[in-house]
């Protein structure tokens, strides 16, 4: 008595290959799929040719070997659909930069509608992603080279404020913004994984090196003449108040209020948008204009062009004075920081002034103090 078994049939595959004769002699593939009940037809526009040669040969084992991996991708997703996974093939055609714009305006709303702090990495990221890639990318194209030729973008990129090169620190800001929006992508299914992640030789935080000036280097530049005189003084106002350029620049004669005969600037910083109180001493006023009697409330205080002009007069300012650093705006406020330090001010009490979020950002002040005393006793070794 036979005891063979019968072999088991192979499951028929959802989708098969198909030939159609065609009047040239060639034959074109198709995809026949069958699913509940019904069946369908995807013509691939590949064709065998009549294997008259081996070069012919060749071509036609090419030909079958994509049409089989399109035959194998349409079965993955059709299995897919039937486990209810989602097909990702539509969302991968979706422009990257709009994403990137609507996760721009979450972050915008979770401020409450402001437009600063971390919106502003993202509008700016945005403004970089535009001009290397165009503003039709899509999320097909971000790869792991697309990241990396990004980065390398980035470090010859200069600053759209002051069209000058992109500080690595800020460069790092923008990846770490990209990869926070490509994390969100995997989670609204649009992407199954971030490229980012893939890249080992990422940007990372470098030292803050801060520029300031001395008291004798403030002596110097008022001192001297400067060809923009309300440069001058809007920057020596800065050095006595610890304000950035954006606030200086934003004073108007309504939000200057005397008080028991001393001046404060009360408004909200640009950067942060926080209500602030900025006491002006004494020293600091004498470098505010005198008020025109035509001058309106909502008039500014100071005439000074955008940053990038004003630091261009500054450079030449400084020069002249015998100052051999980068004097920028910004220098200013760390002026203000430093000095106030090294008279003894509590480091509080200067976050507050300065308006910081947290007095670790104050903090490092009093790093730069430390290291700049260490220099000068240092000097003692070559007496």
């Amino acid at each position: 008595m036979s005891t063979k078994r019968k072999r088991a049939a192979a499951p028929k595959e959802p989708i098969r290959l198909r030939f159609k004769p065609l009047a040239n002699g060639n034959k074109s593939i198709y995809l026949d799929s069958y699913k509940d009940g019904i069946r369908a037809y995807e013509f691939l526009k590949l064709h065998l040719i009549p294997e008259r040669t081996p070069a012919a040969k060749l071509q036609n084992k090419e030909t079958l070997q994509t049409a089989t991996a399109i035959k194998a991708q349409r079965i993955i997703d059709l299995n897919n659909a039937v486990h209810g996974l989602q097909n990702n093939r539509k969302k991968s055609n979706a422009n990257f930069i709009e994403y990137c714009k609507h996760r721009a305006e979450v972050k915008k709303q979770k401020a409450a509608g402001s437009e600063r702090g971390t919106f502003l990495i993202y509008k700016t990221l945005i403004f970089h992603l535009d001009q290397f890639a165009g503003n039709k990318t899509t999320f097909k194209q971000i790869d792991k080279a697309f990241c990396n030729n990004f980065i390398s973008y980035l470090k010859q990129a200069r600053s759209q404020r002051n069209n000058e090169p992109l500080n690595p620190n800020t460069i790092l800001s923008y990846i770490k913004t990209l990869e926070a929006i490509l994390n969100a992508a995997i989670d609204d299914e649009i992407i199954i994984h971030n490229p980012l992640k893939k890249i080992k030789d990422k940007p990372t935080k470098q030292e803050t090196h801060i520029n300031f000036l001395t008291a004798d280097e403030v002596k110097k530049l008022e001192q001297t003449d400067c060809t923009k005189p309300q440069v001058k003084n809007a920057f020596l106002f800065c050095c006595y108040t610890g304000l950035r350029f954006s606030d200086v620049k934003a004073i108007t004669w309504e939000k200057l209020q005397h008080i028991n005969g001393r001046w404060l600037y009360v408004y909200r910083q640009q950067k942060t948008d926080k209500p602030q109180y900025t006491q002006v001493s004494d020293k600091a006023a004498t470098y505010l204009p005198p008020r025109p009697h035509t001058a309106a409330d909502t008039d500014f205080v100071f005439d000074i062009p955008n940053n990038g002009y004003t630091n261009i007069f500054l450079s030449l300012w400084a020069a002249k004075a015998g100052i051999n650093k980068k004097v920028t705006f910004h220098v200013a406020r760390h002026t203000n920081a430093t000095l106030l330090l090294s008279k003894g001010v509590p480091i509080e009490t200067i976050s507050k002034q300065l308006g910081h979020s947290s007095i670790q950002v104050t903090q490092i002040y009093a790093e730069v103090l430390d290291e700049s005393l260490m220099k000068a006793v240092d000097t003692l070794n070559h007496l």
